[in-house]
């Protein structure tokens, strides 16, 4: 069964809000800059050290947070909930299911690092992230 988990939004700060909701919280923090990641070569020079993904794993439950933002974020865009799926079916299935009456975002599609992705808002304009990485169990 598919985890779901929220995912935050962060205006270049996610390195310290998400060190201080460890510090809150307690887990494991673990973070990957753009820099870091393989779409280094496809992103601006600028956003180098910019969070890509942050992840804190706190018992079974996971908090995800990034700087990546495709506008000026407001108030109610700046949280998204993220299903990490088990199969490439699951993810397409979910996709599917909540996409009716709503509006893709990101089209399901690959990563460089072999992930499957996409992105929507339902018909309630929630934005949900659909995750799958065979490599990555739920």
């Amino acid at each position: 069964m598919a985890r779901l988990n929220s995912y935050l939004t962060f205006n270049d700060n996610c390195r310290e809000a998400m060190n201080f909701y460890k510090d809150c919280l307690g887990g494991e923090l673990t973070f990957m800059t753009v820099g870091e990641s393989l779409m280094a070569s496809m992103m601006p020079a600028s956003y180098k050290d910019s969070i890509l993904h942050s992840s804190l794993t706190i018992g079974s439950n996971m908090l995800m947070a990034s700087d990546m933002r495709r506008g000026p974020l407001t108030d109610g865009d700046t949280i998204t909930l993220c299903l990490n799926c088990e199969s490439e079916e699951e993810l397409k299935k979910f996709y599917d299911n909540l996409s009716v009456g709503g509006s893709i975002t990101e089209p399901l599609g690959d990563m460089p690092d072999g992930a499957k992705i996409g992105a929507l808002r339902d018909k309630y304009n929630k934005a949900w992230m659909f995750y799958y990485n065979k490599d990555m169990p739920v």
